[in-house]
């Protein structure tokens, strides 16, 4: 009876374990699901960088100064509606294997101080790097020939962007859609962003399925 006993106890303690590893197994599947959609995320990023880089190799001398310009004025614009006034967005474009190649760079400036370079992602974390990535968006389907029609789709937009400011981005994407005659469609988890739409829909996961809900008009 006692090995009988023994052999029970030994039983149980491997089906804790086995139990305990099954859910910490489950627990790494929903990291590495979590960390492939950021990286999604950031490669889409990167690619709408290259996306401008490219711009700029494919067009003139003289186009790619205006092009710059623009750029740095409607991303700037930008930086500065939700960030504020201390805020530059710049494009250094040098020659690299006799074709220009363009870097992005975030001018700060620190209580009137002089202002400080810094790549994208190095300047004031994430949000930043949100609200370049969301404006750039705005300048090539704007400046694009023949014009793209249709609406703005974006996915979770401003993810990175604090509390503080969120409201900031709301507003100055409803600007934007009245500014271009342009829908702007997102989903996101973020109320301030949903606040501001003139159509919300709350979709919750019940019984294995999706189920939505209108939350309202807002005008």
């Amino acid at each position: 009876m006692a090995n009988l006993s023994q052999l029970q106890n030994a039983l149980m303690d491997l089906q804790a374990l086995y139990h305990q590893r099954r859910g910490q197994q489950e627990q790494l599947a929903k990291e590495k699901e979590k960390l492939g959609k950021e990286l999604e995320k950031v490669i889409l990023k990167r690619e709408l960088l290259d996306e401008v880089r490219i711009l700029f190799q494919m067009t003139s001398e003289h186009a790619r100064e205006q092009a710059r310009q623009t750029i740095e004025s409607m991303v700037t614009r930008a930086l500065q509606y939700v960030f504020g006034a201390d805020l530059e967005f710049k494009i250094r474009i040098e020659e690299s294997r006799a074709r220009p190649e363009a870097e992005f760079f975030v001018a700060s400036s620190y209580g009137g101080e002089a202002k400080v370079e810094n790549r994208p992602q190095d300047a004031r974390g994430g949000g930043v790097v949100d609200v370049i990535s969301l404006a750039l968006r705005l300048v090539l389907l704007q400046s694009a020939r023949p014009p793209l029609g249709g609406p703005l789709l974006l996915d979770e937009p401003a993810k990175h962007v604090s509390a503080e400011f969120a409201f900031n981005v709301a507003d100055f994407l409803r600007q934007a859609a009245q500014v271009f005659d342009r829908q702007v469609i997102m989903v996101t988890h973020n109320h301030q962003l949903s606040g501001v739409a003139d159509r919300a829909f709350r979709v919750e996961l019940e019984e294995g399925k999706s189920k939505v809900y209108v939350v309202g008009d807002t005008l």
